[in-house]
């Protein structure tokens, strides 16, 4: 029995919609290769920064530690010069 042109075309369809699904599947696997990619870079960098910033931090201390001292020693020296 000859298949009916309906079936025939049901069936193109059909792989057709196959085909799109395994395509877009592996669109989502590189995606999501892409994505782990990213996240570990963002990770790095934002280690990276975090260093700076506690060096930063550090410095920044230390720049106060001296203007403070600075200013109680100019203080106390015209304090005590009388």
């Amino acid at each position: 029995m000859p298949a009916s042109p309906l079936a025939v075309r049901m069936a193109h369809l059909e792989g057709a919609y196959e085909q799109v699904s395994q395509r877009l599947t592996t669109i989502d696997l590189r995606l999501d290769g892409l994505d782990r990619k990213i996240d570990l870079r963002f990770d790095s960098l934002d280690k990276k920064i975090d260093a700076v910033d506690a060096k930063h931090d550090q410095r920044f201390m230390w720049t106060v530690g001296i203007i403070v001292s600075t200013w109680l020693t100019t203080i106390a020296s015209i304090y005590f010069h009388h």
